[in-house]
């Protein structure tokens, strides 16, 4: 359990002002969740300018005190979100970020560890599964306090897709994308459904599609190649990332007892161990609090077994360059 109390103030600090940081602050700040929003960069100018430009907007959304802090603020904030690192650049996989995000999510992470903080700390960085691992083994903390942001985004996106092509209200859609945030990354159909059917139930009823097979093969993929055609049409991808992060900190500032499929540390769950990935989690004010194992079939499992040793395998070389 966490030796520390939680503060009483909903403060949340975020570390990387850039395209993603400064797209949560923006939908936090519409939220009402926080009390005080804390911008951390090494660029100083960048820092200042996103929380200037924030505060003029104060007269449109619930109070809230934005400004321009350091690791100094890592003490009393209630959640610590860190975006900061280099950018995916268009033709690079998320893995290919390895070796030139993990110093700096490492920095903050004993940065954090260092400041005794109390918080929740949720790894945006990619790759998020790699990053958290490594951010949780720097922290030394107990694995529901360091979280990933990990398949929130892939798994709305699923929904989304799913929504459009059956016609319903994406709210009425229920799906989950597991594994890495990534290439390998799992649709679990058999934990999709729409008014309690499965898919392989609605879809033969619903008469949109002639062969679903084919459907949910495409799904599959556009889901997966989703980041991609964002970064390469504009660059990078934060609105959607910017408002799942407000979705899993709303969990945690509220003790929500959401589920999410956040990446977290499994020790045993879906007979995994020692890899950070997303599974359905319980998500509530100290982070993580419990994974929900569901009853997956043998190849939804062999899938997700084998995402994890891709991430092992990310590790591996990591460890290994070092």
């Amino acid at each position: 359990m966490n030796e520390h109390p939680i503060s009483g103030k909903r403060k949340v600090v975020i570390v990387g002002a850039g395209a993603v940081g400064s797209t949560f602050g923006y939908a936090l700040a519409q939220s009402g969740l926080a009390d005080e929003i804390v911008l951390v960069d090494q660029n100083d100018d960048l820092a200042h300018g996103q929380a200037l430009d924030l505060v003029h907007g104060q007269p449109f959304f619930p109070p809230v005190s934005i400004r321009v802090g350091d690791a100094s603020d890592y003490a009393g904030a209630r959640v610590i979100v860190i975006t900061a690192g280099t950018a995916q650049r268009p033709g690079e996989t998320r893995l290919d970020l390895l070796q030139r995000n993990a110093s700096i999510v490492g920095q903050i992470a004993g940065d954090v560890a260092g400041a005794d903080s109390s918080a929740v700390m949720l790894v945006v960085t990619n790759p998020v599964d790699v990053l958290t691992y490594v951010a949780l083994r720097r922290t030394g903390w107990e694995r529901g306090r360091v979280i990933g942001s990990g398949t929130v985004l892939d798994s709305a996106r699923f929904r989304h897709l799913l929504s459009r092509h059956c016609g319903i209200d994406s709210h009425n859609v229920h799906g989950y994308i597991l594994g890495e945030h990534g290439d390998s990354e799992v649709a679990a159909w058999s934990m999709t459904h729409v008014a309690g059917m499965t898919m392989d139930e609605y879809c033969p009823a619903c008469g949109r599609c002639d062969d679903w097979p084919a459907q949910q093969a495409r799904i599959e993929q556009e889901v997966r190649d989703s980041a991609y055609h964002i970064i390469n049409y504009k660059g990078a991808t934060c609105f959607g990332v910017g408002l799942a992060l407000v979705r899993i900190v709303a969990a945690i500032l509220r003790g929500q007892h959401s589920v999410l499929t956040v990446s977290t540390l499994l020790d045993g769950e879906y007979g995994l161990g020692d890899v950070c990935l997303s599974v359905p989690c319980i998500v509530s004010e100290r982070g993580v609090e419990r994974i929900v194992e569901s009853r997956l079939p043998q190849g939804e499992l062999e899938s997700l077994a084998a995402s994890a040793a891709l991430l092992k395998q990310s590790m591996g070389q990591l460890e290994g360059s070092r």
